[in-house]
């Protein structure tokens, strides 16, 4: 799924809501998660799973084409742990 159709479904299941409020609605939810995220906070949703940022240590890895050594910087990724309802449903299990 990609961000116009959740945004589609949603606006289909409530037509109460204009498509323009409902497309705000997912982009602010988006873009905070995001800003947590860039902030270094967690980003817990109960069910579903929680964002978080890990902190890559520099290095020295390998040009996979030359096999020559190059030093990788620090860095910081987004981390996603899915929650227990969310890994449940994936697995068939519906309690």
């Amino acid at each position: 799924m990609i961000r116009s159709e959740l945004i589609q479904k949603i606006a289909d299941e409530n037509p109460h809501l204009y498509q323009r409020d409902v497309e705000r609605i997912v982009n602010t939810i988006f873009e905070e998660i995001t800003n947590a995220m860039a902030r270094g906070d967690r980003v817990e949703l109960r069910g579903f799973g929680a964002f978080s940022v890990k902190k890559r240590d520099a290095r020295t890895g390998r040009n996979p084409r030359t096999g020559e050594a190059v030093e990788v910087e620090e860095k910081h990724v987004p981390f996603f742990k899915t929650g227990k309802l969310l890994r449940d449903r994936l697995n068939g299990h519906t309690d």
